[in-house]
């Protein structure tokens, strides 16, 4: 559960303020009678099938890269730390890289990469 938390926080804060806004226009004296539980019904709904959705695309792709990983093949993440240069970075076993809760570590590298921002090459 902490992973869902940790992967999708960000879109859960997002569909709460969504909730209010629908919540605010659905409360509005043009709004039909009724229009209050139905809007609130419907987009939850959607939000709950998109970001339900949307961690399962990211822990299949997790359960990927790791896989792939372990069997040797190379992994390219994405690299925040200089976008003007590498925007991304090989991860390979055969590099000195290992996988340590999640994120791919290197005593050559100076930081972590998350393996969700990860794909296999």
């Amino acid at each position: 559960m902490k992973n869902f938390f940790y992967l999708e926080g960000a879109y859960l804060i997002l569909g709460g303020v969504i909730l209010i806004i629908t919540l605010f226009v659905t409360t509005r004296p043009f709004m039909s009678k009724g229009a209050v539980k139905r809007g609130l019904f419907w987009v939850t709904v959607v939000l709950a099938i998109f970001i339900g959705a949307h961690y399962k695309i990211t822990t299949d792709r997790m359960t990927e890269v790791q896989e792939a990983f372990k069997s040797g093949k190379t992994i390219i993440c994405e690299s925040r730390m200089q976008r003007k240069m590498a925007q991304s970075i090989n991860i390979n076993k055969a590099n000195d890289w290992t996988l340590e809760d999640n994120n791919f570590i290197s005593p050559n590298y100076s930081r972590a990469f998350f393996i969700a921002r990860c794909i296999v090459k």
